[in-house]
């Protein structure tokens, strides 16, 4: 006999401005605890001392987790010049220092070697895996790791102010797999300076925005309660990147089992999109030829 799961069957997205000093895992259960859910997932880690918009999935909603992970993210962040720390930001110990400080005007031009595609190493307290181990695991014990670098598309890479001689604040949007403080690390390189980052907010990531974020006090303050129900965005936000494609009735009960149902769109052969029935998401697949064949099916 199936084991019953326990929780209530929500689907949806809770967007959190998350805080300094929690993990997302963190966050992700206090979410999960105080909704009741049955199952929730997070698009996008942020670091414990990053801040910002961590995009809680509930139930269903977290089959279009890899949605969001893919879409583009923007990270307002502040740059200590003069210093490399062992974790790149300020929560690590001081490895290395300069006396060397930038111009504003070399800043800016040292900005135009992060932008487009770019090869970045990650930082070495990271969760990249090295031979099935997270490397931050590695790092605490001491190990020296010699990580591969990954690409990464960085759409914008902004100089927003110079508070003072030894900080930069800067903006960037990019793409999946971004690492700010392997920018700060490889920026503060560039510069002969060294940096690393001091603080760091995720201002938006795909659809999502901090100004839909709840806090964790709103979230203590309304666990358990039809208000916090309310705050739920709709499953089909996850989606807002790909075409949407009606279907007709008879398509939609086809494609609840599994199998290809007719839309109603125009579009290339093996386009991605999502299949709806009354602006309800029923699957996501591929167009062929008036059908949509599904990858995922939403159980609701």
């Amino acid at each position: 006999m199936a084991r019953t799961k326990k929780g209530r069957a929500l689907s949806g997205w809770l967007i959190v401005d998350k805080p300094a000093g929690i993990t997302s895992t963190a966050v992700v259960n206090k979410v999960k605890w105080a909704l009741s859910a049955q199952k929730a997932g997070h698009a996008g880690t942020l670091d414990p001392d990053a801040t910002g918009v961590l995009a809680v999935a509930l139930g269903e909603a977290t089959k279009t987790i890899p949605y969001i992970t893919d879409a583009l993210k923007c990270y307002r962040f502040r740059v200590t010049l003069g210093a490399a720390t062992d974790t790149d930001d300020a929560s690590g110990q001081v490895i290395a220092t300069s006396d060397q400080r930038p111009t504003d005007a070399q800043v800016e031009a040292a900005l135009a070697g992060f932008r487009g595609q770019i090869e970045q190493v990650p930082p070495q307290y990271s969760a990249v895996k090295v031979d099935g181990e997270r490397a931050y695991d590695l790092a605490r014990e001491g190990e020296a790791l010699d990580l591969a670098a990954r690409p990464l598309w960085v759409d914008s890479l902004t100089f927003i102010a110079r508070p003072d001689a030894d900080h930069v604040d800067l903006e960037m949007v990019c793409g999946k797999g971004g690492y700010v403080r392997s920018i700060a690390r490889d920026l503060g390189q560039a510069l002969g300076c060294l940096g690393h980052v001091q603080w760091l907010r995720r201002t938006w990531s795909g659809p999502f925005h901090a100004d839909q974020g709840v806090t964790l006090d709103q979230i203590d303050a309304e666990a358990k309660t039809d208000a916090l129900d309310t705050r739920l965005l709709p499953l089909e936000l996850g989606l807002a990147d790909l075409p949407e494609f009606p279907a007709t009735p008879e398509g939609a009960a086809r494609l609840r089992n599994g199998n290809p149902g007719m839309v109603i769109a125009s579009a290339d052969w093996g386009t991605e999109g999502w299949a709806s029935l009354n602006g309800q998401a029923i699957a996501v697949g591929n167009y062929r030829g008036g059908e949509l064949h599904p990858s995922r099916v939403f159980n609701r």
